[in-house]
Formats: structure tokens, sequence, C-alpha cells
């Protein structure tokens, strides 16, 4: 039996109907106005549409009767999975609504991921919405060398100190994301992004439900945090299946450390147009406000000196003046003098505002050929600060100023692919196009002598007392990138699935810096120039194969390649970040395009009790372009040399569900990471070869019970974290932790017009364990210490209530 997802329904014929001829009229004027776009198909859509089990939630099996059932599913993906057909999913691991909905309404979608194994999230606050303070890495691979798309957009790396892409919880609202795939082997060639290296991460919003109606939540939470979201769903609205939903999210965290708060709201739309019976054309919208007191970067001088909580002086501005001054010794120890930290600053954060949107457009042509194309496009503005005590206000007196990071992105692009069904082939091919327009820049303002007016704001606006008086440098880039794609989805038998393909790329990058002011830069001439990153063949092979009932094998191995990523000066692993135009010039002779060849092997089993997988992996990455951080952090120097990474793992899993509602989850990962060479820098030769790679723990363990009652849901939630290294050479390193967390929600049923009226609680951080959560936020040193390591959270609670009408 054969179930082939559908916009709005499932058909009851094994094969793709063709749009009617009016729908084609439709279609076609639809292409008039849109130039030929589209979205390139993922990797595996066949077998991901026959399964959305999560790696640790059974798989549903459909009894005789309920197979002929056609479903409807308002609007999302209904998934069957016949006793009679195996599921393939291959290296694909999803994490379904059920499973974000255990997490706190409003937390990043990127930590509902980190349940699975070999995931490693972390984030200075209980949401992980603190996008400075977050990172996630996935077998080693850090979030920017990991392919993200949201809805097909391409997100590209979502790394807080590059302005190449966007973090998905500034691209969409939590709850309108209908489920998250995560592909932890080499990632799909069809996976429209320029960084990806170790796999995929590709979410997706649900569509607008059939039925008019909507959505109110209301939570609170431990130091004056609350949220609210909602959202009103319009109902078909005609025959031809139009229907609609906006959604509004405000989410206001209160700092556990220190004053401030962090504020974000949000908007979403998405309206979809069913064409005929096959068809659809769907359109997203995301608009994104984000204001963040930042929690202050520290460094392991500072934890042993100054205790744990050391926050930002804000809104204490009298104290600030008074050690930017030097009228108030500020407190310090020998370790952190001679490490050059800098703290108790009076503020630091961040403000952005963001905009993504796009149409996706899927057509059945004929029975055996679909078209599916996404037109794009996504536009941040970002300001970064710290107060900076080295650099006196220029026109008010007043003895420091705000230093502030000023970033613009604008990206604009399509994919257009095509899916051939043959005999037992599914042929995919398409195409990718991207134009990125960046822009960086660094601006000093002044702030307010004492008792003469109100000191800025962290998050803006910035020029209360004068424009910018200082500038250290600025940066424009213009960056092209074209993609194809080629892959064939063969079924020879119905358990046995193989898949061959390449993908080429080619990308440009143009420009650098056309602004540099030599007495903070230190540098006659900032890097500009151009480099290209292209590869013609890049393959791509993978199969799964359903040799028993409940077993399955499956493999994956690709080569892959990244692009040239773009960073000011002294930020990042970037050429352009290097500190002068002559050393720029002599590594772009050298350097070359960071590529990789990942394999992994795995094995899965499940049925109704017992869910259970392991997977093996190895990695080798050539040509890696590291960068080593000095100096502070409101003036960083870092330096670029190139290495390569070594990375053998091994991840498992096991979930029981040995009565209706009750699910145990387990999973171990191991993962040995080495350098393989040793790094030059100007300072001399760090000996790094067979060290572990920074920031990433060795090894982790991860339990998740869960049980569901009639309306009560309850879950315990613990995950352990190794040592991490965080120099290069290994000298320093940070411990592991336990970090525990609870819920339970209870659905109370309907009220009158109020329907699933539902209350949840939450607890973060259960036993109150002190741990450092980020790393390496503003740089790693390549031997000792530096003032770039964040805490995480304390123990918090949440309550929320929700309800439908």
């Amino acid at each position: 039996m054969k179930n082939f997802t559908r916009p709005a329904q499932v058909s009851s014929r094994c094969c793709v109907r063709p749009v009617s001829h009016r729908a084609l009229l439709c279609a076609t004027a639809l292409f008039i106005f849109i130039p030929h776009t589209g979205q390139a198909a993922s990797k595996s859509s066949l077998h991901r549409k026959t399964s959305v089990a999560s790696e640790h939630a059974p798989v549903h099996v459909a009894k005789p009767s309920q197979r002929k059932r056609a479903a409807r599913s308002d609007g999302n993906e209904t998934v069957t999975v016949s006793a009679n057909r195996a599921a393939s999913r291959g290296a694909d691991n999803v994490v379904s609504k059920a499973v974000m909905a255990q997490f706190t309404p409003g937390t990043s979608v990127l930590k509902a991921v980190d349940r699975l194994p070999g995931v490693s999230f972390s984030s200075t606050d209980p949401l992980g919405i603190d996008t400075w303070g977050s990172s996630i890495f996935v077998r080693g691979f850090f979030m920017d060398q990991l392919g993200v798309t949201l809805d097909g957009i391409p997100l590209n790396d979502q790394t807080y100190e590059s302005n190449n892409g966007l973090n998905v919880i500034q691209a969409a609202i939590s709850d309108d994301i209908e489920r998250s795939v995560l592909s932890e082997g080499p990632g799909g060639v069809a996976v429209p992004s320029t960084s990806t290296l170790g796999g995929t991460l590709e979410f997706e919003t649900g569509d607008p439900k059939d039925k008019m109606g909507g959505k109110i939540s209301q939570g609170f939470g431990t130091y004056s945090s609350h949220r609210t979201y909602l959202r009103g769903d319009s109902g078909i609205l005609n025959p031809s299946g139009t229907k609609a939903f906006v959604a509004y999210s405000r989410s206001e965290e209160g700092q556990w450390m220190g004053n401030g708060t962090q504020f974000q709201q949000q908007v979403d739309a998405k309206i979809v147009q069913p064409i005929g019976n096959d068809s659809v054309v769907k359109a997203f919208f995301n608009w994104s406000d984000l204001q963040e007191w930042g929690y202050p970067d520290t460094s392991l001088a500072m934890l042993d000196g100054l205790g744990w909580r050391t926050p930002h002086l804000y809104p204490n501005y009298a104290l600030a003046t008074g050690y930017a001054s030097g009228a108030i010794s500020l407190p310090t120890t020998d370790a952190i003098t001679a490490n050059g930290d800098e703290p108790y600053l009076y503020d630091g954060g961040q403000a952005e505002v963001d905009y993504t949107g796009g149409m996706k457009i899927d057509l059945a042509l004929t029975d055996h050929l679909r078209w599916k194309s996404t037109l794009y496009g996504t536009s941040q503005t970002g300001y970064y600060t710290y107060s900076d005590y080295s650099v006196p206000s220029a026109d008010t007196g007043a003895p420091f100023s705000e230093e502030v990071w000023q970033t613009r992105q604008e990206r604009y692009g399509f994919t257009s692919a095509l899916d051939y069904r043959i005999g037992h082939h599914t042929i995919d091919t398409g195409v990718w196009f991207e134009n990125n327009n960046q822009q960086a820049d660094l601006f000093w303002y002044n702030e307010p002598l004492l008792g003469t007016g109100s000191p800025l704001k962290t998050v803006g606006p910035y020029n209360t007392y004068g424009p910018a008086f200082r500038q250290g440098y600025g940066f424009v880039w213009h960056t092209n990138t074209f993609a194809y794609h080629l892959e064939d989805n063969w079924r020879p038998l119905n358990n046995l699935r193989l898949s061959a393909g390449f993908k080429s790329m080619l990308s440009t990058t143009a420009g650098g810096a056309n602004y540099n002011n030599p007495d903070f830069t230190g540098a006659d001439a900032l890097p500009n120039g151009s480099m290209t990153a292209s590869s013609a063949f890049l393959p791509h092979v993978g199969g799964s194969w359903h040799f028993l009932p409940h077993h399955e094998l499956y493999f994956d191995l690709a080569e892959n390649m990244r692009t040239y990523q773009v960073l000011p000066n002294g930020v990042g692993h970037s050429l352009w970040s290097v500190q002068d135009q002559a050393t720029f010039d002599q590594l772009r002779q050298m350097v070359k395009p960071e590529r990789d060849w990942v394999y992994a092997v795995g094995y899965r089993y499940t049925d109704k009790y017992l869910q259970a997988s392991l997977a093996g992996y190895h990695a080798d990455a050539n040509h890696r372009l590291q960068s080593a951080t000095e100096g502070t952090i409101t003036n960083p120097i870092s330096s670029v040399t190139q290495t390569s990474v070594h990375t053998n793992g091994v991840d498992a899993a096991l979930t029981l569900t040995p009565v209706k509602g009750l699910a145990l989850y387990n999973s171990v990962s191991y993962n040995h990471s080495t350098y393989g060479g040793n790094l030059t820098t100007a300072d001399g030769v760090y000996y790094t070869k067979g060290r572990k790679v920074v920031n990433y723990p060795e090894f982790m363990y991860k339990a998740n019970l869960s049980y569901r009652w009639k309306g009560l849901e309850t879950h315990f939630d613990v995950h352990y974290y190794s040592k991490r290294y965080y120099s290069y050479t290994n000298d320093t390193s940070v411990p592991g932790y336990w970090l525990t967390s609870a819920g339970a929600r209870y659905n109370v049923g309907n009220v009158g017009f109020a329907k699933n009226i539902t209350i949840d609680f939450n607890v973060y951080n259960l036993l109150n364990s002190k741990y450092i959560s980020m790393m390496g936020e503003s740089g790693n040193p390549m031997s000792g210490d530096y003032q770039s390591i964040e805490r995480g959270s304390p123990r918090q609670f949440f309550g929320t209530v929700s309800t439908e009408f």
C-alpha cells in the first residue's frame, strides 16, 4: 500500500494526479508574476513523507481496517505507516509537535532538538532565546557548519558572530513550527545551504487549520518573566480551499543575574491556496523584534576571583562612572589583570529586527512529474553593544562610551526542482540561486555625564547625545551563490531504498573594508578583495534496508564543502577578519574552502514496546579556517590559520513503552574529535595535533521519562554533558555537569466556547546546578584563559494557561 502526503488531503490513488486545465492556467498566471523559482526537494523526501516518528517515540502502525481510510489533517502533514510496508528513515530524526509540547511554550525549537543523541544545545537562559549566549552542536559540528532551512528557506549558518544567516527563533514563532527534521549524516544534496558539513536541520511551519478558530496562551515565570501568544485561523474561505493564519507572540524574560530583560516579539502569517486536487501555493511571512540585555562574558579567572554571579552594573550608572574614571577602584585580581579581562561593565546586549518571507509552489504537472519552487527573501538589522571603559565619550565628558557593532544583511533567492517518478526510481534535480548583501560597522556613541541625562540603553537608541563620534571600521560584501543537484532515489524492493546523487556549487564573495581607522585597527589597510569557492562534483550515496520486520539498516556518505564566511576585523574565522590587507593577500593564495567527507552507518529497531538505535560515524574535515582570539572583548584580536579535524563517534538510543502512556527514553553519545595538525600564528607554533576539539563534550547521556493518563501529561528530563576543552591546546577546560528539568500539563477540556483549556507547569534546572553553558561566543584562546564564557541559568519555574476557540 502506498501513501502520498497531500497539502490538504491524501488521495486514494497511488499516483499523483495532474492538475486540471483551469488549475494550469492559474499556475501559469502565477508564474508570469513570479519568475521560475522553486524549492528543491530535501534529501530522502520520499521516505520522509512516510514517517514522522521521533527517535524516542513509537511509530504508529495502522490496523488493517484503517489502511483504506483517506486522511485529512487540517493542512498539516498526515502520516500512515502500513503494516506490510516498511517506512525508511535513514539518518533522519524527526522531532514532532508532541515532543516540542513538553517544553515551556516559547522555548527555542533548537532546545527540543537537543533531546536527540549527538546533539549539544546550551543557553544562558531557560528558553534559549538569548542568541548571543546559545549554541548548538551536532556530532561535533558547530551550528555554522550545518545546513538549516525553514519551509525550504535557507537560513545558512546561524551563528551569533556571523551575519550570514538567521537563527530559526528569529524566523518563526516556535508555536507555529510543526516539526523539526535533523539529519545527523552528511546532509542532503538538495538542501540549499553554503554551510552543510555535518548535517542538516529542516524546520517546517504548520499550515492554517480548515476550521475557523484561534488560540490564546499566557505564561508567567521566575524573575518576572511572561509570554503571550495569540493566533487566529481563517478556516477554509472558499470552494478552492483558501485558508490563512496570523499569529503574534511577545516574550520577556527577566534576567536571573543583574538587571535588564530579554525581550522578543514576533508576527507570523501564512496563506495556503490549493490548486486542483494535488497542487498548492503557500506564502509565509515573519517579523521579529529582539531586544536583549545580555549576560556578561566571563573567564575562568573571573569565576575564581569574583565568584559565580558577576553581573553588569546596569542600572547603577554612578558606580560604572566611578569605575571608568578611576574614582572607585575596580574589583580585580592579579589573574584577571594579567588576562586582560574587563569585569563590571555597565551593560551589554543586542537589538535586532528581522524579516523573513517566502512563497512555496508545489505543482503536479503530470501523474509522474512534480515541480517544487520557492522564492524567498530575508532582512536583518542588528546592533551588538558593550560599554567601553577604555574610550571616553568625546562630546559629553563621560568617562566611558557605548561601543556598537552594527550589521545589516539582505538575502534574496530561489530554489526550483523537478521530481520525476519512473518505475522504482524517483529522480530529483534542481537549482538554487541566492544574492547576499552584507554590511558590518563598528561605532562609539556618547554616554551622558553623570547627572546630566539618562544613560543610553544597550538596546538603543544610541544617538541620544549626538551621532557616533568614532568609527573603527566598515565592511561591505556581496555574495552570489549558485548550486545544482541531481539525485536518484531507487526502490528495487519495497523494503530497500538506495540513493545516489551529487551537487555542484559556485559561490563568489567580493568586497571587504570600505572604511579603516588606523588608530583603532593598527593597520594602514584592511582586507578587501574577492574569493570564490567552487566544486563541480560533491557526491552523496545513501540507503536503508528493512531486512526483517521492525529492523532497519542504513548508511550515508558524502563529500561536502562550505563557502568562505565573511566577518569583520578581529572577529572569528574569516579571511576578511585578519589584521591587514597584506595578510589577506598572502592567505588568499594559500587557503582553500573547507571540505569534508562524512560517513554514517546505523541500525534501528522499532515496534510497539521498544525502539532502539545504534549509529556510528566518521568525518574528515580539511582546510578548516580556525581562529584564535586575544585582546579584550571590546577590542578583540583574531588570528586565522588552516587546520584539519578528524572525528569518530557513536550514538545509541533506547525507548521503552511497556504500558499505554508510559515512555522511558535513554541515549548515550561518544565523540572523539581531534585536530589534525599544529596551528601557527604570529605568536609562534601551538601544538594542537591530536588535541580535542573545543567547546563540545566528548560524552553525553540523556534520559526522558514521560507518562500520559487521560488529560494529564508529565515528564522528567536528565542531561549529562562531560568536560569540554576551552583552549585549542587543551590546557584549560570546564567541568561536566548534570541538568535536570520536569514538567506537567493538564487538559481541562472544553468550557463553553473555550476548547482544550490546558494548564502547563515546568521547572528548569530542577536541582539548581551551577554550570557553564555557552563557550567561545567571543572566540577561544589558543592557550590559557579568555573572557568568552557564559554561565547557565539557575532553577526557574514557568506556568502557562492556554485555550483554543
